[in-house]
């Protein structure tokens, strides 16, 4: 762990959430391994988890130091839960993944069966990686990106520094703020009672989130108490990804293109204390679920949001992953100098994700802390690409070439976690804030087996 490259992240961090002149508040980062990476990628899982917990802290009144074990908090990056007697599950499709073209490299992200199905719309149905190889060999990089992405599908040509920071997404995400927030209407005062060991008890968050930093978000919001209630549209499903992010929450499904459906979740948001939502910019506007429209509907509301491009310029509507973001934002071209290989290489894990997930959930807390002092809603937009513009600023080429974080005795839980798929263990939290665990009320559970309902 780099010291001074984990001061700068958390000073950054801590003006991104409460302004410059707020003072920064001192925590304990203590570990000494750390992520191989030309790119400060323990130090901004540190970071953002610290930033999360101290915003709880400060909601709660509490005023101990937080202490962050930095090996752990990469851990909560790679993954929380460990499955006894079976294989993680697979977090790739077998088609997703780099692509050298005529002129560099591009990245297919192929993971939902509809983005599969995009890039065989262009690139046709292949019976192997290997002749899907030869058939993007073929295409210039850029004109290969845009034909999947105008076919419904993902993809990212690789780019350098310079010339993401020269593109007109780049240009326009670099002026973004790391949090956009905004104060709303008036509403009255909450009557979340914020108890110190279970600071969110009582509070409702409405999820909207999908793959990866929503649920990130929204895991942490669980384990300090808040009732959240995860909606999935129909037939959505993340069989890789259900027993990492779902614990704590109930899990259900709703058509928010049906008048049912919507009928439905307006109820649930009117009773609801924070909804965080991950869609492209403009997609719940079109569905007519505007800032000012949701206000209305649940005055006072917390509302965070993300997506991957940023918030203006021209992919502000685009689809888009963690991988992808790495690829065009010049993370995986600077990995891939600092190697020397041939090929990108991306960061070990997606911290991009995990860390826009720790600073949204922050973003909700500060939120409730605002709605507490002036009974006020609050907005916030968060990015992919906004938190990759954070790290791009602290590049590390120095950094020592080690091997990758070992597992130690004792990093989870002596409680086995029973889930619908079987037993595991849970790694203990990796910030440690006194009278205020981390801890979920219930395990990871299938999408879309509760009914979409408030449980108390």
């Amino acid at each position: 762990m780099d010291n001074g490259l984990m001061a700068l992240l958390w000073q950054q961090m801590w003006s991104g959430l409460r302004g410059a002149s707020t003072p920064l508040p001192e925590v304990n980062f203590t570990g000494t391994q750390r992520f191989s990476s030309a790119w400060p990628v323990t130090e901004l899982a540190s970071a953002s988890i610290a930033l999360a917990a101290q915003a709880a802290a400060d909601l709660a009144g509490i005023s101990h130091r937080l202490e962050v074990d930095s090996r752990l908090a990469s851990r909560w990056f790679q993954r929380s839960f460990i499955p006894i007697n079976r294989a993680a599950p697979a977090l790739w499709d077998p088609f997703a993944g780099d692509y050298e073209t005529q002129d560099g490299w591009i990245r297919l992200h192929t993971n939902m069966p509809h983005h599969r199905a995009a890039m065989e719309q262009i690139l046709g149905a292949h019976p192997s990686r290997a002749t899907l190889e030869k058939t993007v060999r073929v295409w210039g990089k850029t004109a290969l990106e845009q034909a999947v992405v105008d076919a419904g599908g993902c993809a990212a040509a690789m780019q350098s520094l310079s010339q993401w920071q020269q593109h007109p997404q780049g240009i326009s995400v670099g002026s973004e703020p790391l949090i956009a927030q905004t104060l709303q209407p008036e509403a009255s005062a909450p009557s979340w009672p914020l108890f110190p060991a279970r600071p969110l008890t009582g509070v409702r968050v409405l999820d909207l989130t999908r793959i990866i930093a929503g649920p990130v978000a929204t895991r942490f919001l669980a384990g300090l108490g808040a009732e959240v209630l995860r909606l999935d549209p129909p037939g959505w499903e993340e069989p890789a990804l259900e027993e990492e992010f779902t614990p704590g929450k109930r899990c259900a499904r709703l058509d928010l293109k049906s008048p049912a459906g919507r009928e439905r979740f307006e109820a649930l948001l009117a009773q609801a204390d924070v909804l965080v939502h991950g869609y492209r910019a403009d997609a719940l506007s079109a569905l007519g679920y505007d800032a000012e429209s949701l206000q209305k509907l649940s005055p006072g509301l917390v509302d965070v949001a993300l997506n991957a491009w940023g918030w203006s310029g021209p992919w502000r509507n685009r689809r888009g992953f963690d991988s992808l973001v790495q690829m065009a934002s010049g993370i995986a071209d600077f990995n891939r100098q600092w190697i020397k290989s041939a090929s990108p290489v991306p960061l070990p894990v997606q911290a991009l994700d995990h860390a826009t997930g720790y600073l949204m959930a922050a973003a909700v807390l500060e939120g409730m802390r605002q709605r507490r002092l002036h009974h006020t809603g609050y907005s916030a937009r968060l990015s992919l690409a906004r938190t990759a513009a954070l790290l791009t600023r602290f590049p590390y080429p120095d950094a020592p070439r080690t091997e990758n974080l070992t597992s130690q005795p004792y990093d989870e839980s002596v409680e086995t976690e029973i889930t619908p798929w079987g037993i595991g263990y849970r790694l203990h939290s990796p910030v440690w804030l006194p009278g205020t665990p981390l801890v979920w009320s219930r395990s990871a559970s299938r999408l879309g087996t509760e009914a979409p309902c408030w449980k108390h």
